[in-house]
């Protein structure tokens, strides 16, 4: 398999694309804002959308991806996600009022948009791909999603602060090679990582250490402006792993 980022930044700014990744060529998981870098026949040929949880930041394309390729595909679009995240679509975007319904485009028999809802644990198989949804501790329904080719696995956090149930699965991965991991907030800023639910590298060395194998870490999420003082501190607390910054249009092989 290959995950290609398309963003990865915690905000917007110059250059700076909210979280997208996309896996091989045919599934993104979340929609930020970088899938408007795809070009249309690369946006057409996308079948599956994995989506982490509902903030905006994380799904704020995918009611445009599915305008631009509208008439492109003579199939659904599949997007899997927890049932709170399904509902926070319906009810505040593809509404009739800020967004089209595509559930129900161009007819309620032929729609440009499929819900598939998923549970942690859950295991989807899209080919010989294997992608289970793993536990998160966010504001809002989350969850993060392990991939796995066969061969190696991926294992991306999303959102998420302290979970041991995120660290326990993963020690259940024999073949895991990778760890996309967000850290959104320094640890002066310890009190806002705790109240929104993200990691700074304070929280995130808890995390780190219950995990059992030695896998590439990727941290991604930083605010912006915060990237420097964030991996400073990462780097000044972790010994054994080194963890490295994930980096908008990175190819990651496994």
């Amino acid at each position: 398999m290959m995950v290609r980022v398309l963003g990865c930044s915690g905000g917007i700014g110059q250059g700076l694309r909210t979280t997208s990744l996309l896996v091989d060529d045919d599934i993104l998981i979340d929609a930020g804002t970088g899938v408007g870098d795809l070009t249309l026949e690369q946006m057409a040929v996308i079948d599956h959308v994995f989506l982490t949880h509902s903030h905006l930041d994380h799904i704020a394309f995918l009611p445009l991806l599915l305008d631009a390729v509208l008439g492109k595909r003579d199939q659904p679009l599949i997007v899997y996600a927890l049932p709170d995240t399904i509902i926070s679509l319906q009810t505040h975007i593809f509404n009739g009022q800020i967004w089209p319904d595509f559930s129900e485009i161009p007819s309620i028999e032929q729609p440009s948009l499929v819900y598939a809802p998923l549970t942690v644990g859950d295991v989807v198989e899209i080919g010989r791909r294997k992608i289970t949804a793993l536990p998160a501790n966010h504001t809002v329904a989350a969850v993060g999603y392990l991939l796995d080719s066969g061969e190696a696995s991926l294992a991306f956090s999303g959102d998420t602060t302290s979970c041991d149930e995120f660290w326990q699965a993963l020690n259940q991965v024999d073949n895991l090679r990778h760890v996309i991991i967000e850290t959104s907030f320094t640890n002066a800023e310890i009190a806002l990582a705790l109240v929104s639910r993200h990691y700074c590298p304070a929280l995130l060395m808890h995390g780190l250490d219950q995990l059992q194998s030695q896998p590439q870490v990727w941290i991604t999420h930083l605010k912006p402006g915060e990237a420097r003082v964030i991996m400073r501190e990462i780097y000044e607390a972790m010994y054994v792993l080194k963890p490295k910054t994930l980096q908008q249009v990175q190819a990651i092989y496994f």
